[in-house]
């Protein structure tokens, strides 16, 4: 009854000739998880060492932070384009030179002699994010057991979300007491270790249909896949709205000591985790309810947190919540554009993180508008519930769409 509208579960998460896995390839999800965890860590530990970046680099520290946009454009860009133009690429061989792109990119990080050079190291260590989590997301489907295709895909995300429990604070912890550079050092060196685990452990990935350039790109007309990006980008956006200012929050509102702000985000990196967990276990059970109830979650935790933010315990109880039900919610969307994309799956995974990109973008931005209006950093998180809600109706209206288009022009 919950099968999303023109799902094709015969193009991904089997092998062609030897039937249906019966069993976990632990050490295929594993090398690609670790790939996932660099790009955690690369992303998120950039905000933490602003201050350090600016310090060095004797810019302002708002200036410092278009570092931060240049990585999110590179993301944005290098989605869809690496997706189309590497179709014809044998997964297993794309997989690891994205990875090595990407640790080329963060020991560029390390040796940029200015700002302007490493603004540009920056978008280029962002290019190849959304396409790795694409194909190792098409990857880990088709090494996972019938059925648990979504599970697969959590397994992934769970190395991004493991990054913000570990990666980013001992990065962090490195780069403010050793040198920002050091933290990019660490990155690289993930990056090189990820390389040789999915040369090693990862299998040829004959389960994966292979495409084209002209395949790919009609994903772009498929209502299903734009309309399901669309929710992506607008209904994320919530957790980036209050994750973006929440260490302001967590002192000036909740009165918490500076000190133990790292373990309430700690706790939201724990958050993080846990809605990896149970989104992917709820997606396998019925995809298009698994985005309903992530979304539906995400709208009464964002606005609980309104009232939560005022106390230093409510608030790293609902900081956790947040975590959780942002995370829950990536699973289902990369599944159901799995399913929707036909044979145009590589972009429309892509894509999806093209998409959280902008919402992190769009969400640090509207909160900051709100708080630069003077209502508050709890605004945030009334901001972040409306963008959820906006999220819930849009997800509403594409079902309702695919459902009318079922027996119509493939959605």
């Amino acid at each position: 009854m919950d099968r999303p509208v023109g799902s094709a579960p015969e193009a991904v998460g089997s092998a062609p000739e030897a039937g249906p896995r019966e069993r976990w390839h632990v050490p295929a999800m594993l090398a690609l998880a670790l790939g996932g965890f660099g790009i955690g860590t690369t992303e998120f530990v950039t905000m933490g060492l602003l201050p350090d970046i600016a310090d060095s680099m004797k810019v302002s520290e708002p200036t410092a932070g278009h570092i931060v946009s240049a990585y999110a454009l590179g993301v944005v860009v290098g989605a869809p384009v690496i997706a189309a133009l590497c179709a014809r690429v044998p997964r297993k061989r794309l997989l690891m030179a994205l990875m090595a792109a990407f640790t080329l990119g963060n020991a560029a990080s390390v040796i940029a002699p200015g700002f302007s050079t490493l603004t540009v190291a920056r978008f280029v260590s962002g290019l190849p994010h959304g396409a790795y989590f694409g194909v190792a997301s098409l990857a880990a489907a088709s090494l996972a057991p019938a059925g648990q295709r979504a599970k697969a895909v959590a397994a992934v995300m769970l190395g991004l979300s493991a990054a913000n429990v570990v990666g980013v604070p001992a990065a962090t912890w490195l780069g403010q007491n050793l040198g920002w550079r050091n933290a990019f050092v660490v990155v690289a060196v993930i990056g090189i270790a990820t390389v040789a685990a999915i040369s090693r452990f990862v299998p040829d990935l004959h389960g994966i249909r292979m495409t084209d350039p002209r395949t790919e790109l009609t994903a772009l007309r498929r209502p299903q896949v734009l309309l399901t990006l669309l929710v992506g980008a607008v209904g994320f956006g919530g957790m980036f709205a209050v994750y973006t200012y929440i260490t302001t929050t967590l002192t000036d509102v909740a009165g918490l000591r500076v000190g133990l702000v790292p373990l309430v985000l700690m706790l939201f990196g724990l958050g993080m985790v846990a809605g990896n967990i149970a989104g992917g276990v709820l997606a396998d059970r019925g995809v298009d309810r698994a985005v309903f109830i992530s979304l539906l979650a995400m709208v009464v935790i964002l606005a609980g947190y309104i009232a939560a933010a005022h106390n230093p315990y409510t608030a790293a109880l609902g900081a956790f919540l947040v975590g959780a039900s942002g995370a829950a919610l990536a699973p289902a969307l990369q599944t159901r554009l799995m399913d929707v994309a036909h044979d145009a799956q590589t972009l429309a995974a892509a894509l999806n993180h093209a998409a959280l990109n902008i919402a992190n973008a769009a969400g640090a931005w509207l909160g900051g508008v709100v708080i630069a209006a003077g209502l508050g950093y709890t605004a945030p998180a009334a901001i972040g519930a409306g963008l959820a809600v906006v999220g819930v109706a849009l997800f509403a209206v594409t079902v309702v769409v695919g459902r009318e288009n079922l027996h119509g022009t493939p959605v």
